[in-house]
Order: structure tokens, then sequence, then C-alpha cells
């Protein structure tokens, strides 16, 4: 009776778990061999049956009838005064096969047995569940808000596995309450401990390819290939896209009239500013696309040998004053996303600067540092490039006062007239 009350709590398990009935008699035999060992020495002479949809359990011992006195190993072998007691026509050097009960374990031995089971029970479930993650790893995946800690949010999937969205995978603008769904990639899959740990994240550049695949049915049919991202999450990012069918703009497939196929990419990842532009392998034209909407007059590529930081090469680039901003960006992330997405270091001058033009950094000692980095962060980095642009751009492209603007134009312009 203990032994079918023992086994019926697991058969429940397993439905709950969904454990196959070949794995769960595989444990549960592993499971009360290793108690046999513990208690007896050895399991090599014990047969186990189990029939754990019924929770049928019997565990047999088998030994070898023995002259009274002269056992040796009381695990293997059986005098004949006891092995008559349970078949009196037993003989010596005859096999006895005789029930081991549960009970005569020890109720010790039926705790830490069951403890066992329990834990076996519970390695096997997540080493599927690290299996089954593990080859979803890249993948789009969604999962519902179960609470909110400071450093992350813990999401439930609907067959109550635990997923991790960390505070430094989440785009910027994020904010989730618990019950919300949730899309990322499963970015990671790691066993700590026994527990495997899924990690997602929004941040990565792969989450906006799964978008793309996701919203724009040609790529998703592989018409349309992603050829590169490059993204500061939450703020921009740039996209290179390229077809095979010569039929399709796979520029204009992917942003769609007005816009309206990349609206949804652009509201899930916190209104991300996203540029889609053409792939192509004339590498000139491509690092010219990537700094758009900056106009290129001219550049010169220097090929290096082998890659260096993950570049291919150094790029020098030639614009009018005027596009030098529009090729940098607001703080440097339109230049930074180019270099990352061409894989170049791109260094931006300005078209027929004249050898008298001095560099910024000289009136260091006029000229507050942080200032003459706000004039840098839009592309101002000499002097004649600063008189050369109006208040007015200036206050719109800087975070810095009239005033601020109108003190440095005076010191510049002094050097000139000197």
């Amino acid at each position: 009776m203990e032994n079918i009350a023992l086994i019926d709590s697991f058969s429940e398990f397993k439905d709950i778990k969904s454990i196959d009935r070949v794995t769960l008699m595989s444990i549960l035999e592993e499971v009360f061999r290793a108690a046999l060992k513990r208690k007896f020495g050895s399991d090599d002479n014990f047969d186990i049956i189990i029939n754990p949809d019924k929770g049928d359990l019997e565990i047999w011992r088998n030994r070898i009838v023995v002259a009274d006195g002269e056992v040796e190993d009381e695990n293997e072998e059986i005098e004949l005064t006891e092995a008559q007691k349970i078949e009196p026509d037993f003989e010596i050097g005859e096999d006895v096969s005789e029930e081991v009960k549960l009970v005569d374990l020890g109720r010790r031995a039926i705790l830490a047995l069951r403890q066992n089971l329990i834990s076996k029970i519970h390695e096997h479930d997540s080493t599927n569940v690290f299996k089954q993650f593990k080859d979803l790893e890249g993948d789009l995946y969604s999962a519902e808000v179960h609470h909110i800690r400071h450093n992350a949010i813990i999401l439930l999937d609907d067959e109550g596995n635990e997923i991790v969205l960390p505070k430094s995978e989440q785009i910027r603008s994020d904010f989730f309450r618990k019950g919300d769904s949730v899309r990322g990639v499963i970015k990671a899959v790691e066993l700590r401990g026994n527990k495997p740990a899924i990690i997602l994240s929004r941040t990565s550049p792969e989450f906006l390819v799964k978008l793309f695949e996701q919203e724009i049915p040609e790529v998703f049919d592989g018409l349309i290939t992603v050829e590169g991202v490059a993204r500061i999450p939450g703020e921009k990012a740039k996209v290179a896209v390229d077809s095979y069918d010569d039929r399709i703009d796979p520029v204009g497939a992917c942003v769609g009239m007005k816009g309206s196929r990349i609206h949804g990419i652009v509201r899930e990842l916190g209104n991300e500013n996203i540029d889609v532009i053409n792939y192509t392998k004339n590498e000139q034209l491509f690092i010219a696309r990537a700094l758009s909407p900056a106009k290129i007059v001219s550049m010169n590529i220097e090929q290096y040998e082998e890659e260096k930081n993950g570049k291919k090469g150094r790029v020098n680039v030639f614009l009018k004053p005027e596009e030098v901003s529009k090729a940098i960006g607001k703080g440097g992330v339109n230049i930074r996303l180019a270099s990352e997405l061409t894989k170049y270091e791109i260094d931006v001058q300005r078209e027929g600067i004249e050898e008298e033009d001095v560099e910024l950094t000289e009136f260091v000692d006029e000229i507050e540092g942080w200032v003459i980095q706000e004039f840098k962060n839009i592309g101002l980095d000499t002097a004649k490039s600063v008189l050369e642009t109006s208040v007015e751009e200036l206050l719109k492209r800087t975070d810095l006062e009239e005033e601020t603007i109108l003190d440095v134009q005076r010191i510049l312009k002094e050097e000139f007239e000197d």
C-alpha cells in the first residue's frame, strides 16, 4: 500500500509536467537503485518493476542459497535455513528472489528517496525547458509581465516559464505594468545551477530584424533581405535592405505608403527613428547612403589589411560646410550609426577649408571646453565653421544661449582680425 501512495503523487506530477512514461520510469528506477545501493551496498542483484501509470512498484532481491554459516555477503547470499522459510524445497546453489518492501528501507531512507525523486523530476523539467529555449535563441518571443524589479522585469509565458527582461535590455522609454504583453528576442539561455535563465532583449539589433520579418511580408518571404542593422535603442536606427528581384523597391516596400508599414515597428520601439537605405556592394555608394541626409562631395577610402575593432577601413568624407552637421547628427548619432552599419571609421571633413582656419581647441584658454564640445557635436570644430553659421542656426542645433554664442563668435573674429 505504501508503494502505491508514494508513486501516485508522481503519476500526477507526470501529467502536470508532461513527462513521458518511459522517462518517468527511468527516473524512478535511477532513484530507487541509488536508495538500494545506500542500504545494501550494491544494487546489481535487484530487479525493479515499475508501472507509474497505476502506481505499482515491486523490488526483488536475488540471492544464492548457501549452507548455514557460510554466508560471506549477506546482500548476495542467503543461508539454506532462511531460504527454506520462503520456500521449503529450496536447495543449496539455487537462486532465491525475495520482495523488498519500502518499509524495509527505513523511514528516513523513504523521505530522502521522495525528495531525490522530486529533485530529479524538476531537473529533468529544467533540462527540457533549457533545450526548448536554446533552440529559440534569436527568435521573437512574447510573454506577460508577472512582476517588476528595480533591475529587471520578470515575465511568464503561456506555459508558466519564467523569462527575464533586464534593465540593460529595455528601451529607455519602455514602461510596462503587470499583465502587459511584452515582445523581444530570446538573447541568451543559460543554466544557473539546475535552473534555466532565459534572457529577453528589446535593445538587440536582432529584435529590429525580427520585427521587419513579422511586419513586412516581403522580408518574411525572403524577397527582401536585411543586410545590416545599426541602432541606438529608442533613439535612432539604420537598416540596410536589398532585393534580388529588380521589380521590388526594397526601401519603398519596407516603409510603405506614407510610412504605413514602418509605423508599427517605430511604435513598438518607443518611436525610434528608423532610416531604411538601399544596400549595395559599391562601398562608396553605401557609405554615402549611410550618411544620409547629408550629401557627400567626395571620399577617400583606406582599406585595412585585416579588420581592426570590427572595422574594415577608414574613410575621409568631404562635404560642403552646411552638410557637415547633417552627416554628424545631433550628439554624433548619425555618423556613429553610419560607421557601425558600413564597418568603416568615418572622418568628416569640410571641402575647401582654407589653411588659415584654426581648430576650436586652440581657443581652450578663452572658451570653456563644454562650449567647444557643443559646437563639435554638430560638426563645427574650426573657427570659420562657427563664424559661417548663423546665430539662429546655432541656437536651433545646440543647447547654448545666444549670449554665449555671440561671445564665442566675438573671440573668433578678433583672432582673424589680428
